[in-house]
């Protein structure tokens, strides 16, 4: 048995009484449900014990829905950092609400939960099909985003002013965190309001869920910086290459990318420790083999290496010290006697990775967290994310998504591909 709390329910704002609108698809009913555990040798414990195993809510359309689509007004609002996808689940909630569940009006609300804040006064945007006809193609968000907090019983009040029935929040962490702070102060209050969650992380660290959105992308592209970072590393006598991705507290996209890059010799990401001193010597010996090497580091890696600060970003993160240009000026100082200079070549694509057009997966990726997360609104859900499990659409309530990051395993089958691959030792300590 696991000691995390395993409880998936999901709250709703009452039972659906109304046939929905929709036609030509399969209905999901309440009673279906994805099991969390997909090894046996997991699931067994539950069963010796007589004990029914946590399963997900199944995501999808409800034949039977709580809102009446005719009568209701949607809120959509983007926050955080920019990340792949963004403009496609506005479009694919916005198109599913008008074409599919003939809601008459949609609206986007402007630079994160400043658009929901009465002292920032920002004007929302009317999403009608024809306004995000085509702004899947580009990257960013219409919306605009920001990071921070603000007053939750004055975003409250904006939503009941606008007559809001439900606001689909796409962001990370500290915007789950805001929606599930909305959606507690519209419980209190009594309202009839449903809040969904689409997660947006290209760090890919949301708990309970397989993937997010833009995680493919930022693979993809990470891919293209490697490529350059190997090309430069084997065009000089002891050539390095060192690139620097994104990954605060998860190596996910940095692991992957190298995956799928085959040429790393390197991988450090936040999970796995590693000393300087160590990570030098593995280097020597790697230059001294092969004359040229390729290093790859998560941004929250090696973050024991640098100086410690308590200061805070918008978003409440602590501000991590700068990894990549840290292990830069400390390889070219290791390495600068006479006959061991190396030529170092650094690469950060960060802003690049994050404000590109989604690839064609994480696009239909997008279109289908975007319906779902309009289903469950629609059928009356609450204070809940739409998830991928086991390669189904999920619901899960946001308190859990939130409960902790997801993180690589060191002793998972991830890991163990990168140090396959890339042939570093085991522990660089």
């Amino acid at each position: 048995m696991e000691e995390i709390d395993l409880n998936f329910t999901v709250s709703k704002l009452g039972e659906g009484r109304i046939t929905s609108p929709i036609s030509g698809v399969r209905f999901v009913t309440d009673e279906e449900h994805m099991l969390y555990h997909s090894d046996f040798r997991e699931l067994k414990g539950y069963l010796d014990a007589g004990i029914k195993p946590p399963c997900l809510e199944k995501a999808g359309p409800r034949e039977k829905i709580y809102f009446d689509p005719a009568n209701l007004t949607c809120g959509i609002v983007t926050c955080g950092g920019l990340c792949p996808g963004l403009n496609d689940v506005i479009r694919s909630i916005t198109l599913t609400l008008t074409r599919q569940y003939r809601v008459k009006q949609v609206l986007g609300f402007r630079y994160g939960y400043e658009g929901l804040s009465s002292k920032f006064n920002h004007a929302p945007l009317d999403l009608t099909p024809e306004a995000v006809g085509a702004i899947h193609e580009t990257g960013g968000t219409i919306l605009g985003s920001s990071r921070g907090s603000q007053d939750i019983p004055d975003m409250v009040d904006t939503l009941t002013r606008l007559n809001i029935g439900i606001l689909f929040a796409i962001g990370g962490d500290g915007t789950l965190r805001g929606a599930q702070a909305i959606a507690q102060e519209i419980a209190r209050r009594g309202l009839k309001i449903g809040v969904i969650g689409i997660p947006k992380t290209i760090d890919n660290d949301i708990s309970f869920s397989q993937q997010t959105f833009g995680f493919d992308t930022a693979g993809s592209e990470a891919r293209r910086a490697i490529n350059a970072a190997h090309c430069e590393a084997q065009g000089a006598r002891n050539g390095v290459g060192l690139v620097k991705l994104m990954g605060r507290d998860s190596g996910f996209i940095a692991s992957f990318a190298v995956l799928a890059n085959s040429q790393v010799n390197f991988c450090l990401v936040p999970e796995v420790p590693f000393k300087l001193e160590a990570l030098l010597q593995a280097l020597e010996e790697r230059l001294a083999q092969r004359g040229h090497a390729v290093i790859v580091v998560a941004e929250g890696a090696g973050q024991d290496l640098l100086a410690q600060t308590s200061e805070c970003d918008a978003s409440g993160n602590v501000r991590y010290g700068d990894i990549g240009i840290f292990l830069r000026d400390r390889i070219k100082e290791h390495f600068s006697q006479p006959g061991r200079k190396v030529e170092l070549k650094y690469i950060d694509p960060s802003y690049t990775i994050r404000s590109l057009p989604a690839n064609a997966w994480d696009s239909a990726f997008c279109l289908l967290l975007g319906q779902y997360a309009v289903h469950a609104g629609l059928a009356g859900r609450t204070d809940m994310i739409v998830a991928y499990w086991n390669h189904q659409g999920t619901h899960v309530p946001i308190s859990s998504a939130v409960s902790k990051r997801k993180k690589l395993d060191p002793e998972g089958w991830i890991w163990n591909s990168v140090l396959a691959i890339t042939g570093q030792p085991r522990h660089l300590v």
